[in-house]
């Protein structure tokens, strides 16, 4: 794991004292969009930082956002937050950020801005899907493992957004009202886990205000719980534009400020700073402590000379590669991961609709714009120029060769999102989206596909629909204003499915979507932004060449009204949101309040069946042991996703019935049993917030639950543990026995 060494820490104090104050406040603000200055005459090279967890993003000017490059440029186009999370495999977000590491070092970047860790608050948000989870261990888990792969290549991860950027309207100034609970609890974990366990390198300081206060200007946020209670030791850079104000963001760990225009010697950390300096506003001291945690995190990724003399080449440094075969194939491996399956009924024969027999098939029908579309090019910072893409349709008829007839109907009318150069000049305000609609060629579209749906449906061939959102939706900037599809979608799969009650229904979304037609759909998927290779995925998964694993890594509401974003606390326009739903995100209000959901966060199902038994819960040496076997019931190999979920108990505090605390991924051949036995950190596992001391305690027990999803328990435990030894013992040493 690259960290920041004592001896990274002593060169950077060293070159630190050679700096002139001119020379270290350029270092500390934009020299160009995407880059620092460095201070030749000491070796010190520019920052050179980049969009985005999806892949490095076009090369653009140094000081205007038109492309630099023709061909370049062209990255390895990766899965999605989302997609990532979806996996529930470990190995997998490191390997998706091994990737991005190597692409961004291969295309001479010093960070990469990645990954996106805030947590899904509202199925709204239009960054929804460059976000891991509605749950804060997941993501923890998976972004700790994707930082690591990151900074493998001697490039620095940067976490983002710090903190609580969960919704885009009115993103540079709105104030969120959050308990401090909830702050520990969800908003917060994910980045402690990777700054305590991944080892990050930076952090990106968000645009909106929490409790009143800016978060780049924010000591608490930044100097008192990231650097004092975490012992963060990298540095911070601003979401661009995000600081408002020289003196109160210099007096705090904010430590580079970025922002979108490139009057470079105008921003707050430049020119202003010096003046502020020189007026007695900001000690010079301020700026040296900035400095020098940029200094170190160079060293640590190699960046500086070797022996400390002027103009010597590191050559320790790794050279990176990107948009390469490899690189390709992790992404189709992520892939492979992430497509969920969320309904598959059998008929009364017991048949399913997937997989699809490809042996007995002779022509398959395709409707829908997502079938024909990428997805690349859009979706405001996680745009880039990919190497390659492949779509639903492309892969299916890759997979399926010349056996296969495959006709195409659009069904409903998309035009393909290709984002604006201009874009990002653009996005301190609230973008507004394009509501053209041609209702008589919407009317056209629909009946030419209904009308062949009937057509296979009668020669019972298959029919698949292939929909869901787009970049004009899921993007940086803008908030969705409700669950419904667009583009008329409803209305052509009712239509296909009272046409042909087997049509197979697949969605491309990075956000949930209203169902109202659920109950008549007899099989549908689930494919995020899936990378280059999702089409080919998807195709396999469809195909039964892959048995799909994935698992929902956060809820899907039947409608908006339902979540407790909306229905409890306030989101969206206003400059004032209150997270009065408090530690009831997600799961954790539908759970405890047993409210109804279309599908449960957890779920996903795959073309075997596993059954669980004999669990055991204990507590051995300060680690809580959950034992269990889980059996492959089916005919086919598949990967089972064992979730373990506590009830914390005793806390004398209205908590969530169920809060994650576990998951694996275990892959059983036909018939095959497999022990498995997760160990959890005690002092984390039974860790929470108490609003009456203020301060983080441990529950003296909890209710254990294993199973598929939080809604899907196969077994059920019980954790006995006593007070602590000794008054003075914490929650991060407390001692606990069985």
């Amino acid at each position: 794991m690259t960290t920041i060494t004592a001896a990274n820490t002593a060169k950077a104090r060293a070159l630190l004292a050679e700096l002139t104050l001119d020379e270290k406040i350029d270092m500390i603000h934009a020299a160009g969009l995407f880059r620092t200055e460095g201070v030749p005459r000491l070796g010190i090279p520019p920052f050179r930082m980049d969009d985005g967890p999806m892949g490095p993003r076009e090369e653009l000017h140094n000081d205007n956002w038109a492309p630099l490059y023709n061909t370049r440029d062209r990255v390895t186009y990766l899965p999605s937050g989302s997609a990532v999370a979806s996996t529930w495999n470990r190995e997998l977000a490191h390997k998706a950020g091994q990737v991005l590491g190597a692409e961004a070092r291969g295309r001479g970047k010093d960070v990469i801005l990645g990954p996106s860790i805030n947590i899904k608050r509202s199925p709204l948000c239009g960054r929804n899907f460059e976000y891991m989870s509605e749950d804060p261990y997941l993501t923890g888990e998976q972004g700790v493992a994707f930082v690591k792969g990151v900074q493998e290549s001697d490039v620095a991860a940067c976490a983002k957004h710090y903190a609580a950027n969960s919704q885009e309207t009115d993103r540079l100034e709105v104030d969120e009202t959050i308990s401090e609970r909830a702050l520990r609890e969800i908003y917060l974990p994910a980045f402690e886990d990777v700054v305590k366990r991944g080892g990050v390198l930076s952090l990106m300081g968000a645009y909106n205000l929490v409790n009143g206060e800016q978060c780049c200007e924010s000591k608490r946020l930044l100097d008192d719980i990231l650097r004092d209670e975490w012992g963060f030791r990298g540095f911070v850079v601003s979401d661009w534009s995000a600081v408002k104000r020289t003196v109160p963001s210099a007096r705090v760990g904010l430590d580079v400020e970025m922002s979108v225009t490139p009057n470079f010697d105008d921003y707050y950390f430049a020119n202003p700073l010096r003046k502020a300096v020189k007026d007695g506003e900001v000690d010079e001291a301020d700026i040296d402590a900035k400095v020098l945690r940029v200094l170190a995190v160079m060293d640590a990724l190699h960046m500086l000379p070797a022996h400390g003399e002027n103009g010597t080449v590191n050559t320790a440094r790794k050279p990176g590669s990107y948009a390469t075969l490899a690189h390709a194939q992790a992404a189709l491996d992520v892939a492979r991961e992430s497509t969920v399956l969320l309904k598959n009924d059998a008929d009364a024969q017991g048949q399913t609709l997937l997989p699809l027999d490809e042996r007995s098939m002779r022509r398959l029908l395709v409707v829908g714009a997502n079938a024909d579309r990428i997805h690349s090019s859009g979706g405001g910072s996680a745009v880039i120029k990919a190497l390659h893409e492949v779509t639903p349709i492309l892969g299916l008829n890759g997979r399926l060769g010349g056996n296969v007839a495959i006709e195409y109907a659009l069904g409903y009318d998309a035009k393909q999102v290709v984002q604006d150069d201009s874009w990002q000049e653009d996005s301190l305000e609230n973008s507004v989206g394009s509501a053209a609609d041609d209702a008589e060629r919407a009317a056209r579209l629909r009946e030419e596909a209904v009308s062949l749906a009937r057509e296979y449906a009668a020669s019972g061939d298959p029919v698949i629909f292939v929909g869901g959102l787009d970049h004009e939706y899921d993007l940086e900037g803008r908030d969705r204003e409700n669950l419904q599809l667009p583009y008329g979608q409803d209305e052509l799969i009712e239509a296909l499915l009272e046409a042909n009650p087997n049509t197979i229904l697949v969605f491309v979304a990075g956000s949930p979507v209203a169902m109202p037609w659920a109950d008549r759909a007899r099989a549908i998927v689930w494919n995020w932004y899936n990378g280059c290779e999702s089409g080919t995925a998807l195709a396999e998964t469809l195909l039964g060449r892959v048995n799909p694993s994935g698992h929902l890594p956060e809820t899907f509401p039947i409608a908006l009204e339902d979540s407790p974003a909306h229905s409890i606390g306030t989101f969206g326009p206003g400059l004032h949101v209150r997270y009065d739903e408090d530690i009831f995100v997600g799961y954790r209000h539908y759970e405890t309040e047993q409210a109804p959901v279309l599908f449960p966060f957890g779920h996903g199902l795959g073309y075997t069946t596993f059954d669980y038994s004999a669990c055991d819960v204990r507590l051995v040496d300060g680690a809580v042991h959950v034992a269990f076997t889980v059996t492959n019931t089916g005919k086919r190999a598949g990967k089972a996703v064992p979730q373990v979920y506590f009830g914390l108990e005793g806390t004398g505090e209205r908590r969530p019935v169920k809060e994650l605390r576990g998951f694996t991924k275990v892959e059983l051949q036909p018939g095959e049993s497999r022990q498995v036995e997760l160990v959890l950190d005690a002092a984390r596992a039974l860790r929470y917030w108490s609003n009456e001391s203020e301060t983080y305690a441990l529950a003296p027990a909890a209710h254990v639950y294993v199973g598929e999803s939080v809604a899907d328990i196969r077994l059920t435990g019980f954790l006995a543990a006593c007070e602590a030894a000794d008054s003075d013992r914490t929650a991060d040493g407390m001692a606990i026995t069985a």
